[in-house]
């Protein structure tokens, strides 16, 4: 293959310089013209192959350089997609002992106490217990339950020997309230009457209500009224506004007695409580 290349090379330099020779005409050559030609054909020559073996050792470099850089890409993607499946692979175990170990047991005592409280709110509890095949301790449990119920009915005679004997106890006679007095206010008189006053009672609440009676009424009948507000006698008391006295009420007197002839604005003051 190199030969060839060289015979090649050695034809292209050669054409061009018979090429000029021809356009100088062709002279007579002697022998140190054609030492001459050969020695520039020859120098063209081994340039060349330098050249070209310079160039050649260049490329296959080159192309080893690519060829390396493939193989390391190639493996390093090996070694990638091995590291990757090591990876999914531990994984992969790690999610099924997981399973395995925790989301099963709590998926099945969840189902299982799901199970329990149907069985108990249906009145079926006797299925949650394993039971015990016919025929085989039958004896044992029959005589289990026969002294169980002895036992049983032992105790319950013995607690009732040992109970106080019952008796009622009477209960005190129920203790009528007294009857509570109902406060008859007479009429009020029309505005037109004569001999008419109104009284007007200024409360604590700030409420002023206002009523008309005839001067000869009996003075108690301010204390009902007082009452009937809302206002009872034993916590509060009527007094003049002007000047200011407790007012003296008594059954007998009536309201012309105890200084009423005119309109009147009486206060309702709480009574002090004496410790």
């Amino acid at each position: 293959m190199a030969s060839r290349w060289v015979v090649g090379v050695f034809l292209l330099s050669s054409i061009p310089i018979l090429c000029l020779e021809l356009r100088r005409g062709i002279p007579d050559l002697g022998i140190k013209d054609l030492i001459l030609l050969c020695g520039r054909i020859f120098f063209l020559l081994a340039t060349l192959t330098v050249v070209i073996s310079v160039t050649t050792s260049w490329l296959k470099s080159l192309k080893r350089c690519q060829v390396y850089l493939k193989d390391e890409e190639e493996k390093n993607e090996k070694r990638q997609k091995l590291a990757r499946k090591k990876q999914q692979d531990a994984q992969g175990e790690k999610v099924s002992r997981y399973v395995e170990n925790v989301l099963k047991p709590h998926q099945e005592m969840k189902l299982k106490q799901l199970e329990e409280r149907f069985y108990q709110m249906t009145g079926e509890t006797w299925k949650l217990s394993s039971g015990h095949k016919l025929g085989s301790n039958e004896d044992v449990v029959l005589e289990n339950a026969s002294q169980m119920s002895f036992e049983t009915s032992n105790r319950e005679a013995a607690r009732r020997r040992n109970l106080p004997k019952a008796f009622t106890r009477v209960s005190p006679p129920a203790k009528h309230p007294p009857p509570k007095k109902v406060l008859d206010l007479p009429e009020e008189p029309p505005e037109t009457a004569a001999e008419v006053v109104t009284v007007a009672l200024r409360c604590p609440s700030g409420c002023v209500p206002r009523r008309r009676f005839f001067k000869s009424c009996s003075s108690q009948v301010l204390l009902d009224w007082m009452m009937k507000v809302g206002y009872p006698t034993s916590l509060y008391s009527l007094s003049t506004s002007f000047p200011r006295r407790p007012l003296e009420v008594e059954g007998s007197w009536t309201l012309e007695d105890i200084g009423i002839t005119v309109d009147t604005v009486l206060n309702v003051e709480e009574k002090k409580q004496s410790s």
